[in-house]
């Protein structure tokens, strides 16, 4: 399924019952974004043409068998369900659950043997996905067990870029995870994503606080005192730019975020909130820290506006640029870093 001159990105339609159908078709309606890259939707060829017809769309579809080349200048899809599946937009129920699985499964597959170069995963439901096979907050978590590694929810926009220390947690259980080790282990990904995937030679970043105030001297608390100053000294003895603890009430308000390549939040809202209010619409979900690259829009499933072609798809066509971008910028890394004696090596070898 490779092709040598546009990148193959891969795309599963998330919840059929929410607007993933609709980002992506309207994302790929103009005929000239398929000059950069051939994309490949798992989903059902019928459920995809019903809703094009129902938003009025010209987008050009066409159907092709799992292990076929996708065609350049098509939006190729593969059906990976065979049984005709009942719309009922806004509503989430068990099969829509089961077909978002059986989408996001097969281009996992696709993207783990190479047959696409990236993925883009539309908004899935969290509850009615799992299943014995699916047993995971969200799909970072189930592509870091698919694709071995570490992984990191990665935040990205123009504007700002924030890891999160713990992601999908409840907040009683925060504290218990923010130890020394999870705080190097996530700064290491946030400085190493930032080289590779963004061309950042060295990376300046900020950590937010554990108690607001960074406990104001112990009154609010001691965490920040106790665990995250001595973590971040000890990151910053071995020559990593790393800034902080930053009381996150006013750090974001006050522009400070402006002068860092990047954030590393202790929990999710902390992170997300600010995100979402500076980025909404825009913004770019990246999953750093494994081999594959992985994007998807900052928004959710929007059950409220499904089915009524009211959905912004900048944010799905971000995802798309973003991570075709990550892509190159890892290649070029890549290209960077090679021994040049073992590259010498090897030509004298051939001669």
């Amino acid at each position: 399924m490779k092709n040598e001159t546009l990148p193959i990105v891969g795309i599963s339609c998330g919840d059929p019952n929410g607007i993933g159908i609709e980002v992506i078709l309207k994302s790929l309606n103009d005929k000239r974004i398929l000059n950069f890259f051939t994309p490949v939707i798992f989903c059902n060829n019928n459920l995809v043409s019903d809703q094009k017809k129902q938003l009025n769309l010209e987008t050009d579809l066409i159907k092709i068998n799992l292990n076929q080349s996708p065609i350049v200048g098509k939006i190729n899809i593969i059906d990976v369900w065979d049984d005709d599946f009942v719309t009922t937009f806004g509503k989430p129920t068990t099969d829509s659950g089961t077909k978002s699985f059986l989408s996001l499964q097969s281009a996992v597959k696709a993207l783990i043997n190479g047959n696409v170069n990236l993925l883009v995963t539309a908004p899935i439901n969290k509850n009615n996905i799992q299943s014995e096979k699916f047993k995971f907050p969200g799909h970072t978590d189930y592509l870091a067990k698919e694709l071995g590694g570490e992984s990191l929810m990665f935040m990205i926009c123009d504007e700002l870029k924030i890891g999160l220390l713990t992601d999908h947690i409840p907040l009683k259980e925060i504290n218990s995870h923010v130890t020394k080790q999870r705080i190097e282990q996530k700064f290491s990904l946030i400085n190493e994503s930032l080289k590779k995937d963004f061309g950042l030679q060295k990376p300046k970043i900020a950590v937010l606080s554990i108690d607001p105030h960074v406990g104001d001297g112990g009154v609010i608390g001691n965490d920040d005192q106790d665990i995250l100053k001595p973590a971040l000294l000890d990151i910053a003895s071995k020559n990593n730019l790393v800034f902080g603890p930053f009381s996150s009430d006013s750090f974001f308000g006050s522009g400070q975020h402006k002068k860092y390549d990047a954030v590393l939040a202790i929990y999710h809202d902390q992170g997300l909130i600010p995100f979402k209010t500076l980025s909404f619409g825009t913004g770019v979900n990246y999953t750093a820290g494994l081999n594959k690259v992985r994007t998807s829009p900052d928004h959710g499933t929007g059950y409220d506006i499904a089915g009524k072609g009211l959905a912004d798809s900048t944010s799905f066509k971000n995802a798309i640029f973003s991570g075709i971008d990550i892509l190159k910028s890892r290649k070029l890394y890549d290209d960077l870093n090679k021994n040049p004696l073992t590259s010498s090596n090897s030509k004298t070898r051939k001669k």
